[in-house]
């Protein structure tokens, strides 16, 4: 999401001229001559599974266990959905790795298994933590810690500890977070293609918006462009006037008018990696003086923010930096409306949403391979309301866009 802070004027303006001529992002220099990257190979998820082990010996961590969903798919490229039948990987500190399923799911999960692991699978009639629980016994882990990752259901975790009453148990966060979010070449590539679809699908939408029509009608036109495009797992939230002073939206009827503001945010996956971008217009007219003026102010915000995101800054200085201009303006205080009422960035990579945010107080240093949403909108309740959100990759030199952000409000797309 959306905040950050330049505090002169003529850097400001310096600044927007600079982003707008700022290269996309070096994970598209690694991209095939064919089209989209190819998707995360097994080599790549193999350093991963390497990487957290290494993690859990240097933390004392005797195994891990992760729970089917993105961390699964992550490490192993099992693509599998969660339900009351767990299937899980356990990863000890050391040696292989395992995965445990239901039997009758075994074929299945085992489609998108890209690495050589042994599979045990559990009987409906059967305990699905007892082969946990034996395997960590059978690795002697004992003493040593057992962590889940961060996501993991309560009752799965419960089901292991009523097995292993007297392990000591964990949260995998400071295994798995410090990992994911730091992304490889490969993935800033995937990132990269799914922006430039999402880019490509918005401003086709954009040329085809009718007076009248719904800001479902919109949606589905994106979803339906970026399916034709090579996306997939397409969402579109559309918000026309004061809808869009909602920043996630209102269930009432929709249609857009001459002088409509017009917000969409919206995104794809191109091999299971994620876009979010939004972009905000007036439709068929003049923008008004204050409709032009806040368009201009969340503009400079994303000059704020994108300054802000240095090495090794804590993340929450970077939504600091925005809300001080903000508030300069005479917006909240702090997340009050008019203003900015949430976080100015959020970390993305498979999820839409991961760790970390720029947000104030999060302390996380930003490092080189980090991948966050820059979007700090205004929202004028009862009125209207403006969100910019271009995704960033930060570099050992800075921040490079995935997308570049807009020109002005008569030009909404770069």
């Amino acid at each position: 999401m959306h905040m950050l802070e330049l505090t002169r004027r003529n850097a400001l303006v310096g600044g927007l001229a600079t982003l707008a001529a700022s290269p996309i992002s070096a994970g598209a220099q690694t991209r095939s001559r064919s089209g989209s990257p190819p998707p995360i190979g097994a080599a790549e998820r193999k350093r991963r599974l390497s990487d957290v082990q290494q993690r859990m010996q240097s933390l004392g961590i005797g195994a891990l266990v992760i729970e089917s969903g993105p961390a699964l798919d992550y490490f192993t490229g099992i693509q599998w959905h969660r339900s009351e039948r767990p299937t899980m990987a356990v990863v000890p500190a050391s040696g292989a790795a395992i995965i445990i399923t239901p039997f009758f799911e075994r074929p299945s999960v085992s489609e998108s298994l890209q690495l050589p692991l042994e599979i045990r699978p559990w009987q409906e009639d059967q305990s699905p933590y007892v082969p946990v629980a034996d395997y960590l016994k059978s690795r002697g882990v004992g003493a040593l810690p057992i962590a889940f990752e961060e996501t993991t259901r309560a009752f799965i975790v419960d089901g292991v500890r009523r097995l292993l009453p007297t392990a000591r148990l964990a949260d995998g966060a400071a295994l798995v977070r410090p990992i994911r979010m730091r992304k490889s070449a490969a993935e800033l590539a995937l990132m990269q293609h799914a922006s430039d679809i999402t880019i490509k699908a918005l401003k086709q939408t954009h040329a085809q918006v009718k007076l009248g029509e719904s800001n479902h009608d919109i949606a589905a036109r994106f979803e339906r462009i970026v399916g034709e495009l090579g996306g997939s797992d397409t969402w579109a939230l559309v918000l026309i006037d004061e809808a869009a002073a909602l920043p996630h939206g209102s269930g009432r009827p929709q249609e857009v008018k001459r002088g409509s503001i017009v917000l969409m945010d919206c995104g794809c996956a191109v091999h299971g990696y994620q876009s979010d971008i939004s972009r905000t217009f007036v439709f068929s007219a003049d923008p008004t003086p204050e409709q032009r003026k806040v368009w201009g102010q969340v503009r400079q915000g994303q000059a704020i923010a994108f300054a802000a995101a240095r090495v090794g800054a804590p993340a929450g200085t970077v939504d600091d930096a925005v809300r001080r201009q903000y508030e300069a303006w005479g917006y909240g205080p702090g997340y009050a409306l008019p203003g900015l009422s949430h976080r100015t960035g959020h970390g993305i990579g498979m999820e839409g949403h991961e760790p970390v945010n720029l947000v104030h107080g999060e302390t996380t240093a930003l490092a080189p391979g980090m991948c966050f949403s820059n979007e700090p909108g205004i929202y004028i309740p009862g009125k209207f309301g403006v969100r910019l959100e271009d995704c960033f990759h930060m570099t050992a030199t800075g921040p490079a866009w995935f997308s570049v952000p807009p020109p002005s409000i008569d030009q909404p797309f770069a």
